[in-house]
């Protein structure tokens, strides 16, 4: 619990997830599921967990389903609707009446599971206007990323993993890249900060408005956290963070659901049915494996009686052939040989 604080948590689903379909063919980008919960969850809880009073999800594209899910939260919750795709910090400006405190924002279409708490700490010590958490990559030319200095306004400076931000670089070419931390997508925002951004119009954080806030000398800060991130952008970073999580799990925040994990780190749910081989695969609830899956994952109610190599399978489909790096969506019956196809 943040003290005695009531703080509003804002989480943003507004996101139509193009490049996971057909994934998200009849699905929200944050209800994705990851180890059989949606996305967004791992953002909630880590807000629950920080002792926010009440969040709310700030949805576009098939929001019908986000407010289904967010009733069964059991928390102080609601679902606002975006009548036309307003971007991230536009969606959080039509909240603006409810701004009257600090606030915490979080993007809900990424696995993240962050200590708010402690960054609140580093807020409220700083006196920044905008804080922001941080992760740090091996490689950041898909991100943007930040540069930080011990002192507001300084140059930037190697090494720290907090300080005051100094710089923005959207997406730099590897030579570019001044830095390896890179913007996780949650901040911790001053409500003036949001007098900033234009009422009605389509408008950015990372492009837009906290550029803005530099630029007008304002203290922005930034924190590397430690926890859980795990961009899901692609499908196939799907298997890369849950195979993640399985390594992990003695360590994570949250229960993993009930399974066997084998010692290549597959994980197979309790509620699977597996006669045939695995490796290196997800097998989530209510799937049936009698052929072979390699390098995987099978969502629930899905059954595979052929071969699954580097392959997202959707729920409820079947697989009777040989299907390699592959996406298959939702309720699908594949039957012939697939190679590098979304379906």
């Amino acid at each position: 619990m943040v003290g005695s604080e009531i703080l509003l948590g804002i989480i943003m689903a507004g996101g139509r997830g193009t490049r996971l379909m057909p994934l998200t063919a009849n699905r929200p980008k944050p209800m994705v599921p990851v180890l059989g919960r949606p996305v967004i969850d791992y953002v909630k809880d880590a807000m629950v967990a920080a002792g926010l009073s009440e969040i709310i999800v700030t949805t576009g594209y098939q929001g019908e389903q986000l407010v289904s899910h967010v009733d069964t939260w059991g928390i102080t919750s609601r679902v606002n609707q975006e009548e036309t795709p307003m971007g991230t910090a536009g969606s959080v400006r039509l909240l603006f009446d409810e701004l009257n405190e600090t606030f915490v924002v979080g993007s809900g279409d990424s696995v993240a599971s962050f200590d708010i708490a402690d960054l609140l700490k580093s807020h409220r010590e700083s006196g920044a206007k905008v804080t922001m958490a941080l992760w740090e990559v091996e490689d950041p030319t898909e991100f943007g990323i930040v540069g930080l200095s011990k002192d507001h306004q300084g140059a930037i400076e190697s090494g720290l993993s907090e300080g005051y931000i100094s710089k923005f670089k959207e997406k730099p070419k590897l030579e570019e890249a001044f830095s390896n931390l890179i913007n996780a997508g949650l901040y911790i925002i001053e409500p003036e900060v949001m007098d900033l951004v234009p009422s009605g119009e389509k408008y950015d954080f990372s492009k837009q408005l906290f550029p803005d806030v530099l630029s007008r000398g304002w203290p922005m800060y930034a924190k590397t956290v430690n926890g859980i991130w795990f961009d899901v952008g692609h499908p196939f970073e799907l298997h890369n963070a849950q195979m993640a999580l399985v390594e992990g799990r003695d360590e994570l925040p949250f229960p993993m659901p009930k399974g066997e994990v084998l010692p290549d780190g597959s994980f197979i749910s309790d509620s699977a049915m597996v006669s045939g081989h695995i490796e290196k695969s997800i097998v989530l609830e209510g799937a049936s494996v009698n052929g072979a899956v390699v390098n995987s994952v099978i969502m629930s109610n899905s059954r595979v009686e052929g071969v699954s190599e580097s392959s997202i399978i959707g729920e409820n489909s079947v697989i009777e052939s040989r299907i390699q790096h592959c996406v298959i969506g939702d309720g699908l019956h594949i039957s012939v040989d697939l190679e590098n196809e979304r379906r």
